[in-house]
């Protein structure tokens, strides 16, 4: 039934020409995501790693245009916490590379609402959806995130915050436009809105 909603936003928004625009964030720690591995037996890989708490806080955008259809993936990480002026900053630098109105879908984060309540007070470029409550499952941008934590980065032991940061970067940088169709297709939306 939530879905549903989700879907009909999508089509709403590109009928009305706005590039639809999908975010969350994730973070990252120094300590690895242990994962299954391959070793010779009676030789268990051992990780070393810090026992600090470094976070590292990424707020990415999944965006899908009116007219061609095609995805994007866009991305910030920060050293704190995403707060409500992160997620208004970052939607404007969105805004500024996919052109035109945007239609954002988020969950309701109290840094996301406020966010929105901000931008919509501003201006009309903006309209927004917000996915239901324990919903994860229907935003793409959680299987970016689940991609690159439990595939790419998984068992990686980074140096120190600015090694992640670096990582993290490059993992999301080769996130090729399938992987970001794949993400749209497990969520059950359709990129192409129809």
């Amino acid at each position: 039934m939530a879905q549903r909603g989700v879907v009909s936003d999508q089509k709403k928004a590109l009928r009305e020409g706005r590039s639809i625009v999908f975010i969350d964030e994730s973070g990252f720690m120094l300590q690895p995501l242990v994962r299954r591995t391959w070793a010779p037996r009676g030789k268990t890989p051992v990780l070393k790693s810090w026992d600090r708490h470094d976070r590292l806080s990424v707020i990415s955008a999944i965006t899908l245009s009116p007219k061609q259809r095609r995805p994007g993936l866009y991305f910030h990480a920060q050293r704190q916490n995403v707060k409500s002026d992160d997620v208004r900053w970052f939607l404007q630098q969105v805004r500024k590379q996919v052109g035109g109105r945007i239609a954002v879908v988020m969950d309701r984060l109290s840094a996301h609402r406020t966010a929105a309540k901000t931008l919509s007070s501003r201006s009309r470029t903006y309209s927004f959806s917000w996915l239901p409550a324990y919903a994860p499952e229907l935003n793409p941008v959680e299987f970016i995130w689940s991609n690159t934590k439990y595939g790419k980065l998984a068992n990686f032991v980074p140096r120190d915050i600015g090694h992640l940061e670096e990582r993290v970067h490059e993992a999301l940088e080769r996130t090729q436009a399938e992987m970001i169709r794949s993400a749209f297709r497990h969520s059950g939306l359709r990129p192409h809105g129809r």
